[in-house]
């Protein structure tokens, strides 16, 4: 099926979301949770998997969708479709900090590999996927685990990751070596693999993972600055304990300064 062809605008730095607009019948599929507002007499519905085999009968389309949840989405997604006459506009945010990537699925031999969460919208036809590595080191260390999402088709397909996206070009047999936590994805022209940082005083005192992602090219490469689960980890580590106490933050005085700074909670 080929996927609709649909015009977008990204808006935001930090907080982004992405606006698509929809010729008359036209529409987009989104995971759940990621709409943000819609024009009037665009219809809403809720399908099993992504809608791109509308010829599949019902326990094709549970099969399908069933594989969502080996990446840990729903079952379900929304499409939205335009069903007036004219031009109408949709919009989907990211979840959280970060920036939304466009990807031109035309560009990458109609696929492109991503960790689990990157998906946010795509035009309707697209696929979404799971893509299984079969190498069990890359599995068991590689941080994303066995399984990555696969978007599949000849359409646009967004998607997003926190802190900065930057893009890299890799030419045959060129090696990047990422921390495993940083990919946000690859064509499929290029190799995913793992290698063992080495060294015990690295591996015990460096603070990096023993592991690095090794990217071989040739192909295109999209790497994030501040994995979401480092994020988390951060807030985590500076939430306040069960107790109500927190570290004071910024100081060798600890709970004495929350006094002193006026931040006493009893």
């Amino acid at each position: 099926m080929k996927a609709h062809e649909i015009d977008y605008t990204i808006y935001g730095e930090e907080m982004q979301f992405v606006e698509v607009e929809l010729d008359p019948q036209e529409g987009v599929v989104a995971e759940a949770g990621s709409f943000m507002m819609m024009d009037d007499l665009i219809k809403m519905d809720t399908i099993f998997g992504d809608g791109s085999k509308q010829s599949e009968d019902i326990l094709g389309k549970l099969f399908s969708a069933g594989k969502r949840l080996l990446t840990g989405e729903s079952l379900f997604m929304t499409v939205f479709t335009n069903t007036s006459g004219n031009k109408r506009k949709v919009s989907f945010a990211s979840p959280y900090p970060g920036k939304i990537m466009p990807i031109d699925l035309t560009e990458f031999q109609g696929k492109f590999i991503c960790q689990k969460d990157a998906f946010l919208c795509a035009a309707k036809g697209v696929s979404i996927s799971i893509e299984f590595s079969k190498k069990l080191g890359r599995g068991f260390f590689g941080g994303e685990g066995f399984i990555m999402q696969r978007v599949e088709g000849d359409g646009m397909a967004f998607l997003h990751a926190s802190g900065t996206v930057v893009t890299k070009q890799l030419a045959a047999g060129e090696v990047l070596k990422v921390d495993t936590g940083c990919i946000v994805g690859f064509s499929s022209s290029v190799n995913y693999d793992i290698e063992f940082v080495g060294g015990i005083r690295n591996t015990i005192f460096g603070g990096e993972g023993v592991f690095f992602a090794t990217l071989t090219g040739p192909g295109t490469v999209a790497i994030q600055s501040l994995p979401f689960s480092r994020l988390a980890d951060r807030v985590l580590a500076n939430a306040p304990s069960q107790g109500g106490n927190r570290k004071g933050e910024g100081s060798v005085l600890g709970g004495l300064g929350d006094l002193l700074d006026g931040d006493n909670r009893f």
